[in-house]
């Protein structure tokens, strides 16, 4: 192991630091150097898990929101001071630039402390009746323990904005963390645990092979409600399982978004804009700009402004706080980027910079022009630092090529015309829109994020991320 920090690398079971029978390597994407071995979880702690959970929902659910809402705001406290081990540990095992990573720690702690604000105030509702004995109330309820399964490009922040709205409204979680990042996710239980988090409220259960852990708390009619971050395939076999106990379901799956960069654009700020939205996170995040069509009068000057400025991004040591591009995550992800800009070029694509891989897995910054419909970099999504730029003539035919894919989950334009800025984002189909704004969920607790056809169902963030895990009970009293 290459580094002195001290990190749990046990299962979290009920409460205990769970060993197990098998375990698996976690790898450092920038060295290839093993990090640590892990718990490797199955079945059979998949079915002690959900009887944990399920014993642990009756009393945690009985907890008023002011008590529950006083461990979180503790884990929050916690989450805050240790932004540095967690920062760290995420350059570490996910190979995010440090200065990003650190980052992430305060957006993750974000909905811990929105969600222990919230806690008390999950109130019902009374409801007026046409019949002058009757006095109907709406009670909202937690929906019972849940089964998180997160992703490895954002290892802390997509745990808590999942967990926190949970335990907030007294559901138990059972979180199965992404098998190249669980080391974020044992520390985060282990912070909960120091919180005062009692036993199987949240428990964490790395694994290899996800099937074996999935298929029993899928099966399992007591888990109540599934929450799930990841690609739309697997999301999809996901939808399926929970149907046949008919569980509550939220998937944030696949992107590819749009950024339309029209003629009025400032051209500096839509480069500056095109950088924190393409190349955050080594361009691994589910709302990255993935498809960049710029007005023909502008494209020549934007390419060329957007080539220099990619050009000059300082690629690297994740841990180096100088490092703004890290290494893809894993050789899958490096194949896909290496052939989606193989595909363009061999279709006709120019690189304008960038276009090769550097060793390990680390691929060069890259812009593409000369891209056109057919080329896999448009219709898939490349999760990759690489810019197609690809000019348009009218409002109308943008609208539609940004609408003309199977996903909806975010977009972008740039403009300074407040008519067209409203037009195109009602046009626009997709479940967040950034209108000059290239994160428009950042540090957006109290906000809602999800989108529209493949790209997922349910929203996570604000209140709407509360009501994904309550129940709704009518209750009625007729008076004598």
């Amino acid at each position: 192991m290459t580094t002195d920090l001290s990190f749990p690398t046990r299962a979290y079971l009920n409460g205990r630091w769970h060993p197990t029978p098998r375990t698996f390597p976690v790898l450092s994407p920038y060295s290839g150097e093993v990090l640590a071995e892990v718990s490797d979880c199955g079945e059979e702690e998949a079915r002690l898990a959900a009887d944990a959970a399920v014993a642990a929902f009756r009393e945690w659910k009985k907890l008023t929101g002011f008590e529950r809402g006083r461990i979180l705001r503790r884990w929050n406290d916690l989450l805050v001071a240790h932004q540095e081990e967690l920062g760290r540990l995420t350059a570490l095992e996910m190979g995010k630039p440090i200065t990003e990573a650190k980052g992430e720690v305060l957006y993750a702690a974000s909905f811990v402390e929105w969600c222990a604000e919230e806690a008390p105030r999950v109130n019902g509702e009374l409801i007026h009746s046409r019949f002058p004995h009757k006095r109907p109330m709406a009670l909202y309820e937690p929906v019972g323990p849940v089964y998180a399964v997160t992703p490895w490009n954002f290892p802390t922040s997509m745990i808590t904005r999942k967990a926190a709205p949970a335990l907030a409204v007294g559901c138990s979680v059972i979180v199965k963390p992404a098998e190249q990042t669980p080391l974020c996710a044992l520390y985060l239980a282990k912070l909960w645990e120091e919180a005062g988090g009692p036993p199987g409220t949240l428990q964490v259960l790395p694994a290899s092979d996800p099937v074996p852990v999935s298929k029993v708390l899928m099966e399992d009619m007591r888990i109540r409600k599934i929450t799930f971050t990841g690609s739309t395939p697997v999301g999809k076999i996901l939808y399926r399982q929970a149907a046949d106990t008919l569980k509550r379901i939220s998937l944030e799956l696949g992107g590819n978004a749009p950024f339309i960069v029209f003629e009025d654009a400032d051209l500096e700020k839509a480069v500056e804009f095109t950088l924190l939205s393409k190349y955050r996170n080594t361009g691994q995040t589910c709302v990255t700009t993935n498809r960049i069509y710029v007005h023909r009068r502008l494209e020549a000057d934007y390419a060329q402004a957007l080539a220099e400025a990619v050009a000059g991004l300082r690629v690297g040591d994740p841990l180096e706080p100088s490092t703004q591009i890290g290494p893809l995550v894993d050789k899958q992800g490096l194949d896909k980027v290496v052939a989606h800009v193989e595909d363009a070029l061999a279709k006709g694509a120019k690189v304008a910079t960038g276009g090769r891989s550097l060793g390990g897995l680390l691929y060069a910054p890259t812009v593409l022009t000369g891209i056109r419909p057919g080329m896999r970099i448009l219709e898939e999504e490349t999760f990759g630092p690489v810019a197609p730029i690809m000019p348009f003539e009218d409002e109308e035919q943008v609208i539609a090529w940004a609408n003309d894919t199977d996903y909806g989950l975010a977009a972008y334009i740039w403009t300074k015309d407040l008519s067209r800025a409203f037009r195109v984002a009602e046009a626009l189909e997709y479940g967040i829109v950034g209108v000059n704004d290239p994160v428009p969920s950042a540090m957006g607790a109290n906000l809602p994020f999800g989108g529209y056809k493949n790209s997922g169902l349910g929203r996570e963030g604000g209140r709407w991320g509360l009501e994904e895990f309550l129940e709704t009970k009518l209750v009625s009293f007729a008076l004598p």
